[in-house]
C-alpha cells in the first residue's frame, strides 16, 4: 500500500506572504447550521490578528446573477438545486451578502463565485500570485463543500494550505470530524485559530 504523506508543523508563515480565504459565510448556506456560531468568532480572531501583521484578507462568496443560471446545463444537478433556491442565491439577495459580523473592510479582496470551490470561477489565483501570496488559510462552510473543494483546488495550485478547523462548520458533525482529522492533513496544516495566532505571535 503507498504511504500517504500527513502535514503535521506549518513552517514558518510570513504574514505578507499569507491570505486567508473567509469563504460562503452568508445566510444562503449558514442557515443550514442552525445552533452556535461560533466558527464566525474563531474566523474573525484569526482575521484580525493577520490584518494586524500586514497578511491579506480574501472573501469568497456564492452568489449568481441571471446569465449565470442560464450556465448551468439541463443534466446539471448542482444547477437544478441552484435554480431551485433563486430567491436565496441570487447576486442581489441579501442572503448571500458577507456575514455582518466579517464584514469586508476596504481592501480586502472579495470575490464572487458560482461553483462549489473558491478558484474555478474567479480570479482570485491570479490576484493572489500578482500579490505574491504563497499561504493560504482556509476558513469557511460547509466543511465538506467550499473547503473541501479549496483544499484540493489550492493544493494543485501550489500554495501552502493552511485549514482552521474551529472556524470550518458543516450540516454533518462526523462528515467535518472525517474532513478535519483524515482527510485535509493529508494535503494542508490544520489547527485551531487560537493556534494560528499564537504562531503569528511568534514571528
Amino acid at each position: 500500500m503507498q504511504n500517504i504523506d500527513i502535514v503535521t508543523e506549518p513552517k514558518a508563515i510570513a504574514p505578507r506572504k499569507t491570505a486567508i480565504l473567509a469563504m460562503d459565510y452568508q445566510a444562503s448556506i449558514t442557515g443550514s447550521l442552525g445552533g452556535s456560531m461560533d466558527f464566525i468568532d474563531a474566523a474573525r480572531n484569526a482575521i484580525d490578528a493577520l490584518r494586524e501583521k500586514g497578511g491579506r484578507i480574501c472573501y469568497v462568496r456564492v452568489a449568481f446573477e441571471e446569465s449565470d443560471y442560464d450556465r448551468f446545463p439541463a443534466h446539471s444537478a448542482m444547477g437544478a438545486r441552484i435554480k431551485a433556491a433563486r430567491v436565496d442565491t441570487s447576486n442581489v439577495s441579501p442572503k448571500t451578502a458577507v456575514h455582518a459580523a466579517i464584514a469586508p473592510a476596504s481592501g480586502d479582496i472579495v470575490v464572487r463565485k458560482t461553483r462549489v470551490g473558491a478558484f474555478s470561477t474567479t480570479d482570485l489565483d491570479a490576484q493572489l500570485k500578482t500579490l505574491g501570496v504563497e499561504t493560504l488559510v482556509l476558513a469557511g462552510v460547509h466543511t465538506g463543500g467550499v473547503v473541501l473543494t479549496t483544499v484540493r483546488e489550492a493544493h494543485d495550485l501550489d500554495y501552502r494550505v493552511i485549514v482552521l478547523s474551529d472556524a470550518c462548520a458543516d450540516p454533518d458533525q462526523e462528515v467535518h470530524d472525517c474532513l478535519i482529522s483524515k482527510i485535509f492533513p493529508r494535503q494542508s496544516t490544520v489547527m485551531t485559530s487560537a493556534e494560528f495566532e499564537a504562531h503569528l505571535e511568534i514571528l
